[in-house]
């Protein structure tokens, strides 16, 4: 199993558009299905330096992921994310 771990610094820090766009990837459950699971929150820390939203997506394989990445239901939502995400940073593990 691949864990995609993505977090986000959004270019205006509220607390309301952490919300949205952690409704956003939530939106994807039950839609793609080689996403074996997702969770999306904000970020307790919220300094300076943080980021604002994680994303956790678990998938079956490396092809899942991009099978995922391509799949029509995330394009748009990626979209959204450039418009309001000013950086990002992401790590893959394999886990059992």
């Amino acid at each position: 199993m691949i864990k995609h771990i993505v977090m986000y610094k959004l270019k205006d820090r509220t607390e309301e558009n952490a919300k949205a766009l952690q409704q956003k990837f939530l939106s994807m459950r039950g839609k793609i299905q080689v996403l074996k699971d997702i969770r999306s929150g904000v970020d307790e820390v919220r300094s300076q330096r943080s980021f604002d939203v994680v994303l956790e997506c678990l998938f079956e394989s490396m092809e899942d992921m991009e099978i995922y990445r391509t799949h029509e239901v995330h394009l748009p939502i990626m979209e959204y994310v450039k418009s309001v995400v000013e950086t990002s940073h992401s790590v893959d593990y394999t886990v059992e």
